[in-house]
């Protein structure tokens, strides 16, 4: 069985909890969480060591020992991308298949960072949403889509991701400007690209499913509303990447998406303004 170490700010959180048991139904059992690491214990919940012993993994004391005897890394962490960073940066530098949870970066400058220092280390690694491989999504036809309006729950600085990497792998890199149209309560951004394709993510509350509407240049349309188990779909990709090496998630995309993020959060103080994209 091939081990797999968990990084984490804190362990005891959703991602953590559902990953191991979904990872080895998806490997039959070639794949296992062995080794796991917690930055910190958080007040309310259950503490690293607490966790590690409730499901049977091993708490290394560093970093770099669940590094060194890992064969497959993932970092966590994933409502506080602000530690990604520096969760990362020696599974980066190891060369073995490293996984980072959603959201990436807090900006492109981090962005940029971790997928320089993977690159030169010869790490293969990727961060994803998972509803990019939401089942919905396979049979949208991408050529000619001119605009697309998306929908779907949370706050924007964590939630937001789960639109934008659908529309980018939908719609291509090619994002210049973001404009925020929405409210504290109901966020709303506005996302024009180079040749006047628009694309809107708007998230209303915890009761509005993942959906999306799409307009082609045609005149044709489509509505897809996410209902399939797309975790499922996330974890096969996850397993195929450790196995393989080789990423399904392009990095420019990524690249661009975290632009979007750090862009949209800038957006948010100046309403009804153009931001310009890098």
């Amino acid at each position: 069985m091939k081990k797999i170490g968990f990084i984490d700010y804190f362990l005891d959180e959703w991602h953590a909890e559902k990953y191991p048991a979904w990872i080895e139904q998806a490997s039959k059992g070639r794949m296992g969480v062995t080794y796991a690491y917690g930055k910190a214990d958080l007040e309310g919940k259950l503490s690293n060591r607490e966790w590690c012993a409730k499901k049977g993994i091993e708490l290394l004391a560093s970093i770099e020992k669940v590094v060194e005897q890992s064969d497959y890394l993932i970092v966590l962490s994933p409502d506080h991308a602000q530690y990604h960073e520096e969760l990362s940066r020696i599974a980066l530098q190891s060369g073995k298949p490293t996984y980072i949870d959603k959201t990436f970066a807090p900006d492109r400058a981090a962005a940029l960072r971790m997928l320089e220092l993977a690159d030169k280390h010869g790490t293969p690694m990727y961060s994803t949403s998972a509803l990019r491989f939401a089942a919905e999504y396979a049979p949208v036809e991408q050529q000619g889509i001119e605009a697309i309006c998306s929908l779907g729950p949370g706050k924007f600085e964590n939630y937001a991701i789960h639109q934008v990497e659908p529309i980018i792998a939908l719609m291509g890199t090619e994002a210049k400007q973001v404009m925020w149209t929405g409210t504290a309560g109901a966020p709303s951004l506005l996302i024009g690209f180079s040749d006047g394709r628009q694309a809107t993510i708007n998230l209303y509350g915890w009761e509005s499913p993942f959906s999306m509407a799409l307009s082609y240049a045609d005149g044709a349309s489509k509505y897809v509303k996410i209902e399939s188990n797309f975790f499922n779909a996330f974890i096969e990709k996850l397993v195929a990447f450790f196995e393989s090496g080789v990423s399904p998630v392009p990095p420019a995309e990524t690249i661009a998406i975290a632009s979007i993020l750090e862009a949209g959060e800038r957006a948010a103080r100046t309403p009804y303004q153009w931001i310009s994209l890098p």
